[in-house]
């Protein structure tokens, strides 16, 4: 089990995020937390135009390969549980293309969970072969693209 982090590691503005606003800093389940304030970001995200969503999303994911690098060296650790700035923008590919409404809401939280936790291939071996902050964010980016993926089929069927 990864060690505790301090809360006085949200003072650092790069942690801050990393940290998930405070989110990764729960005891158990840091990843759902994480996952679970990228909700009412995903809100503020949904009115936007495609094109401005994606911009935002692909700026964030960028964004995140340094953030999640740097606070991963400054805890001596590669890809520490409450690192959750990964699972924010996993989630945020996760509802790119889902219809308004709390149901695929709900459903985009749980298969971006199963995905994250289960970590099917590609996602396992880009888990454990990619390095730094590229494969902190990687993994849960395609944990993301998969959950979107099936997100769009249940809506296509449902």
């Amino acid at each position: 089990m990864a060690e505790r982090i301090s809360p006085h590691r949200l003072l650092h503005p790069v942690d801050f995020l990393a940290l998930g606003f405070g989110s990764g800093l729960v005891p158990h389940a840091p990843g759902t937390a994480g996952t679970a304030v990228a909700i009412p970001v995903y809100l503020l995200l949904q009115p936007l135009a495609m094109p401005y969503y994606a911009v935002i999303v692909v700026l964030l994911a960028l964004a995140g390969i340094a953030i999640c690098g740097q606070t991963a060296s400054r805890l001596g650790v590669h890809d520490h549980p409450g690192i959750v700035w990964d699972e924010i923008v996993g989630y945020l590919v996760t509802m790119a293309f889902a219809p308004p409404g709390w149901l695929w809401i709900v459903l985009g939280f749980v298969l971006f969970r199963l995905f994250d936790i289960i970590k099917p291939w590609p996602i396992n071996w880009c888990d454990r072969r990619v390095g730094g902050g590229l494969g902190i964010m990687l993994d849960d980016l395609l944990a993301g693209v998969l959950s979107a993926v099936l997100l769009q089929l249940l809506v296509m069927y449902l």
